[in-house]
């Protein structure tokens, strides 16, 4: 049996980190690793969907994974996300990951086609095989995959030694009592709701906002574990409003994560590659108001 208590924490989804012409920026990813690790988190998620991965090149996402590893390698818990729209590439990419020493690989289901749960199954295990001494994460997002997790899927995977658990980003929280249930660790995925993730029997979070704000997470987290839920509820509730905030810009969310970063963190990381929309001038009062309101956040709470 495999101890999984290395997953249990905060993990932020890293970001894409472009240069001024909109390259990844080798400088730059290794600046918000080391930035991400001096707040304390429990590890990285990489190439995921905060990291834009379905707009680069796997090239691209190779580069950026060896910058992260240069930095965090033996310091924090890092997984890598390396499912492309075609198995090839993603076991090129899961090979590549192994070879840096993450501690586990992930992958979504094929977008676009929606294939039966046996070509799923077939698609992740072959990505699973190129990196045979790595473990191996779920990303269930039906939302944005089109394709769901279902119990029947779930438990033909864990046939797979490899298969630890489930980044879970379907909204219902009654999915991660199933995967639980099922004998899967589980990440709860949507940021909103970290704290009944929790509750329901993730054993920790990645998410995509905690990179902005990383300490109030912590907090929950921490709080959540010493039985304080009224206090983690409060600091939860908190959080979604800066969320909402973030998403009701022109520009996309993650151009907005990154202006607070440059904000509060003193770190540039770019903006975002199209076709996700690029951060407005007019965007700029709700960034400097989110951003405000993380520093008293993090001053009241953390």
């Amino acid at each position: 049996m495999k101890d999984l208590n290395k997953y249990r924490g905060i993990f932020p989804a890293f970001y894409a980190c472009y240069d001024e012409k909109g390259d990844v920026s080798p400088e730059r990813v290794r600046a918000l690793t080391e930035y991400l690790i001096g707040k304390g988190v429990t590890g990285l998620y990489v190439g995921g969907s905060s990291g834009e991965c379905i707009y680069q090149s796997v090239a691209e996402r190779k580069l950026l994974l060896e910058n992260v590893m240069a930095v965090a390698k033996g310091r924090i818990v890092i997984i890598a996300h390396v499912a492309c729209n075609n198995t090839a590439d993603s076991r090129e990419l899961a090979a590549h990951a192994e070879s840096l020493g993450v501690d586990a690989i992930a992958a979504i289901p094929p977008i676009y086609f929606h294939l039966p749960p046996y070509a799923v199954a077939q698609y992740w295990n072959d990505i699973s095989a190129a990196a045979p001494n790595t473990d191996f994460v779920i990303y269930n997002i039906p939302q944005l995959a089109g394709v769901a997790l279902s119990s029947a899927l779930l438990r033909e995977m864990l046939k797979n030694p490899r298969v630890i658990g489930v980044k879970n980003s379907s909204m219902p929280v009654q999915d991660i009592e199933m995967w639980r249930d099922e004998g899967a660790f589980v990440f709860n995925g949507p940021d909103e709701q970290l704290l009944s993730g929790l509750a329901a029997g993730a054993g920790g979070g990645i998410g995509g906002t905690y990179g902005a704000m990383p300490e109030l997470y912590l907090k929950i987290y921490q709080l959540f574990g010493e039985g304080k839920i009224a206090e983690a509820r409060e600091i939860q509730d908190a959080c979604c409003h800066v969320i909402y905030k973030m998403c009701s810009t022109k520009g996309n969310m993650y151009a907005v994560i990154k202006g607070i970063l440059r904000e509060n963190g003193g770190i540039d990381i770019g903006g975002v590659r199209a076709p996700l929309y690029a951060l407005q001038e007019e965007d700029m009062p709700i960034v400097r108001e989110c951003a405000a309101d993380i520093r008293t956040l993090i001053a009241k709470y953390a």
